[in-house]
């Protein structure tokens, strides 16, 4: 048996469609919904990601902001401009790239964000609400896995569900979010004693730690949906992502590949963010 791929780029055009229209309706009311995304230092990454973000911006029809300063700006200056974007009613959402450079206090700069434009969904009062069941935004990339298996019609209520990974960013919302949806949710972290033994009892798998081929095929469950979240290099400097891929898709039923997997479904779920803050004003 050879997994079905689920495919982030397909899914992303369709929505992308749907965000377009909606854009292009809200802009003909005179509010043509607006993203402002900051970037601090010459992270390489970072650039490409911010780059691809305006992008997917302006494709879209917004009204696109790319804010870039030094590495050295302080970090008074930062929330500074923050406060600024807060203030200008032609900003929706705020995104500011992480990592910062080490002088400035994440925590700080996140919590700066007008909890009604935080489109990344990762202000304090976002986490408690989506905690709560009661999501103002659901952070983009655990949004952007629930879309996944929405599209296949996966049957989430009562599955056994694992999340591979505890960040803030990714594994508790990625958990929050599918028990939301009726899953039995279990977390695995770096000091998770046996891993193998709770990701065989996946129906749903999610993996997100940052570290290539933790999860091998005599790890999953035949038939099992698995939905790789990570972003490596292999030997060859090619991107690939947590889950060894190759076998893995000899067992699964469905899964994710890296690259084309949930990395588009990230940047799409900031856009749909981004026009529901725009919806709501």
């Amino acid at each position: 048996m050879t997994a079905h791929i689920i495919s982030g780029t397909q899914l992303s055009q369709q929505i992308r469609a749907d965000v377009t229209q909606r854009a292009a309706a809200l802009s003909a009311q005179g509010k043509q919904p607006g993203l402002a995304v900051i970037l601090v230092g010459e992270n390489p990454a970072s650039q490409v990601y911010v780059r691809n973000k305006v992008k997917a911006c302006e494709d879209c029809g917004f009204y696109s902001v790319l804010e870039k300063y030094e590495a050295e700006l302080s970090e008074a200056a930062l929330l500074a401009h923050i406060d600024r974007l807060n203030q200008d009613p032609k900003i929706n959402g705020i995104l500011v790239q992480l990592p910062l450079p080490a002088h400035i206090d994440a925590n700080k700069v996140i919590e700066a964000i007008a909890a009604d434009k935080d489109v990344d969904g990762f202000h304090i009062s976002n986490a408690g609400l989506l905690m709560t069941g009661q999501p103002l935004f659901r952070p983009c990339t655990p949004y952007g896995v629930m879309k996944m298996l929405e599209s296949i019609n996966y049957p989430v209520r009562g599955a056994n569900a694992v999340v591979v990974g505890a960040s803030n960013i990714v594994g508790k919302p990625q958990a929050m979010l599918l028990l939301q949806a009726g899953a039995t949710v279990t977390i695995c972290n770096s000091k998770t004693r046996d891993l193998g033994y709770h990701t065989r009892n996946a129906d749903i798998l999610v993996v997100a730690t940052g570290k290539r081929n933790i999860v091998t095929a005599d790890m999953v469950k035949p038939g099992a949906v698995v939905l790789d979240v990570g972003m490596n290099r292999d030997d060859e400097g090619k991107l690939c992502g947590d889950v060894d891929f190759a076998n893995v898709k000899e067992v699964a039923g469905y899964i994710t590949p890296v690259p084309g997997g949930v990395g588009p479904m990230t940047i799409t779920m900031l856009l749909v963010n981004t026009i529901e803050a725009a919806e709501r004003t």
